[in-house]
């Protein structure tokens, strides 16, 4: 069990980095990303000459910040879940079920992560179609967003085995960020 929590203590160190930086960079994006859109209806209402490339840029940057974000989202239970079945299953085989349902998302993760891989590879053969950058830099947010999910995916089965064949305080669901919580009222 030492190994077992020295590993998670790690991968929970480099996730929770990762996220805090994704998280930042995501932000920047957004923000960009409305920039470019409140460019283009200026210049394409207010000037009656629309820009070729704001939204190319604004869809790139979309794809970024979903890329960026996911893995916190994935780490928190944010992602669309049917979770019925739980509350009908005794303590220990739910920790099973979400032990093999983890074990199968990673499976289907890695391969994700090496499509994203094949198709940023592929992504140097093309240019933007309004502005002159590499396809390759938008579809490098594929293996960032599902290599992200991969390590976090890793951080919460190590987790799940804990639970499984420890004391389940001992191994405590990550904490929730505050800062993505709607506030009580």
């Amino acid at each position: 069990m030492k190994i077992l929590k020295f590993c998670l203590g790690w991968l929970e160190l480099i996730n929770a980095v990762m996220i805090r930086i994704g998280k930042s960079v995501a932000w920047i994006c957004v923000a960009a990303m409305v920039l470019c859109i409140l460019l283009q209806v200026f210049c394409r209402y207010v000037l009656n000459n629309a820009l070729p490339w704001p939204e190319e840029a604004a869809r790139a940057l979309m794809i970024w910040m979903m890329a960026l974000v996911a893995a916190n989202a994935y780490r928190q239970g944010s992602f669309v879940a049917i979770d019925m079945l739980h509350g009908f299953l005794p303590p220990r085989a739910t920790a099973v079920l979400k032990f093999f349902l983890l074990l199968i998302s990673a499976l289907v993760l890695i391969q994700l992560f090496s499509l994203g891989l094949e198709f940023f590879q592929r992504g140097f053969r093309t240019r933007a179609a309004s502005f002159n950058l590499s396809r390759a830099w938008i579809y490098l947010a594929m293996p960032v967003c599902f290599g992200s999910m991969l390590l976090v995916n890793a951080e919460l089965l190590l987790r799940e085995v804990g639970r499984l064949f420890g004391r389940k305080d001992e191994f405590p669901a990550p904490e929730l960020d505050a800062s993505s919580l709607p506030e009580a009222e």
